[in-house]
């Protein structure tokens, strides 16, 4: 096969896998509507699960519900081959604001990318793999699907994400979530305070502490929490108070140095008040995400093709960090996370992104990015060099 004619195949197939895409947007349309009507949290997303398998088994995919020993969690084969690329999907809510971070657009856009990829491969050219992550705000169903073997044999993997604006590469840097609950003893507050241990007062103490420790932190580093409980009435100091903080990170050795020095402000507020403090970490932690720049920079110039602009990656790398269990598959295999704009002025985890994530113009702008993210996959699926290419860069960026 000649240069020329292997060109006009990939051409070929990348509007195959696009009109695809266009042909399935109304379906997908209702599945993201009905998703963002019935908002679940974490490992509690059975509604969405169910819509979402329903779906892909009507289009010829082999399905498997609750994969990898999570009732919420999917897999869905379609080709055979090599390579595969998994496709993830997101489905989870926030609490109080639902879906605050489109979840409900990256859901239908993993579908999407897997609906276009499967028509233009048809047998024989590479497998594609959904793969239906739960709890991806703070439960970490990727780092499940990792430790269970969800990407043993997986190539490379990818996914996107709603944002106000697009860029191909993302600003995640690691996380680890905590919680703190401080002990003491309860008095009436005004009779008799000196009987008392004022638990608030450790929490409040706390929280100032990591407040005032903010100016020794990098500008990479990250502290965020709340107060869950803070007492019961006026009257009566408080015993028993709790929070839940963030502590974030550039990387996960960074993470590391900054979790000793957060935790020795929560240490500092019990030994100061005589409380017990109890500190945990909750689930696993997230590390930062490792652009493939190779498969990232296809993807920005699939975009543009299509009539969009994404941020470059300097810019996109300086711009608003997050973080995601996404994250911790990109220690695993070469992965990209894009970001798609959505017309809001809102951002995420805010009531205004919640809406915008429900309006025509945000479901065309996932339709939009999942046709890049297909073309995107089916350059490593058709050109071996392009594989090859991410993959070396994966294995580098492993070595530093």
């Amino acid at each position: 096969m000649t240069a020329n004619s292997e060109l006009n195949r990939v051409e070929l197939l990348r509007a195959v896998a696009a009109q695809v895409i266009d042909e399935a947007s109304e379906e997908l349309r209702r599945i993201s509507l009905d998703i963002h009507a019935h908002p679940e949290l974490n490992f509690q997303e059975h509604h969405a699960h169910g819509l979402l398998t329903d779906y892909l088994e009507s289009k010829g995919f082999d399905v498997t519900r609750g994969a990898y020993e999570m009732p919420t969690a999917f897999q869905a084969v379609a080709g055979s081959g090599s390579p595969t690329i998994a496709v993830m999907c997101e489905y989870d809510a926030l609490p109080g604001i639902g879906h605050a971070c489109g979840h409900n657009l990256i859901a239908i856009s993993g579908v999407a990318t897997a609906l276009g990829l499967k028509a233009a491969l048809g047998d024989g050219s590479g497998t594609v793999v959904v793969l239906g992550s739960p709890a991806e705000e703070g439960g970490g169903g990727k780092v499940f699907m990792i430790e269970r073997g969800a990407f043993e044999n997986v190539d490379a993997a990818m996914m996107l994400h709603p944002t106000p604006g697009d860029a191909a590469w993302a600003n995640v840097i690691a996380i680890q979530s905590v919680e703190v609950d401080y002990f003491g003893r309860n008095a009436h507050a005004s009779a008799f305070p000196w009987m008392g241990i004022n638990a608030l007062d450790a929490m409040v103490m706390a929280y100032n502490g990591v407040s005032l420790a903010r100016q020794q932190m990098r500008p990479t580093d990250r502290v965020h929490g709340v107060i869950t409980r803070g007492g019961l009435k006026p009257n009566i100091i408080p015993d028993h108070t709790s929070a839940e903080y963030f502590i974030r990170a550039k990387n996960p050795e960074e993470l590391e140095e900054l979790k000793v020095k957060v935790k020795a402000c929560f240490e500092a507020a019990a030994l100061a008040t005589g409380c017990r403090l109890e500190y945990r970490e909750t689930n696993r932690p997230y590390t930062d995400l490792v652009n493939n720049d190779h498969m990232a920079g296809a993807y920005a110039g699939h975009l543009a093709g299509l009539g969009a602009v994404s941020a470059s990656r300097e810019q996109a790398l300086s711009s608003v960090a997050a973080s995601t269990d996404m994250g911790n598959v990109s220690y695993v295999v070469p992965s990209i996370h894009p970001m798609f704009g959505i017309p809001t002025m809102a951002g995420n985890h805010t009531a205004g992104f919640t809406d915008a994530a429900a309006t025509p113009e945000a479901h065309a702008a996932t339709i939009r990015a999942s046709k890049a993210l297909a073309m995107t996959a089916l350059d490593l699926y058709l050109q071996p060099e392009r594989m090859e290419a991410a993959r070396a860069e994966f294995n580098a960026n492993l070595r530093r």
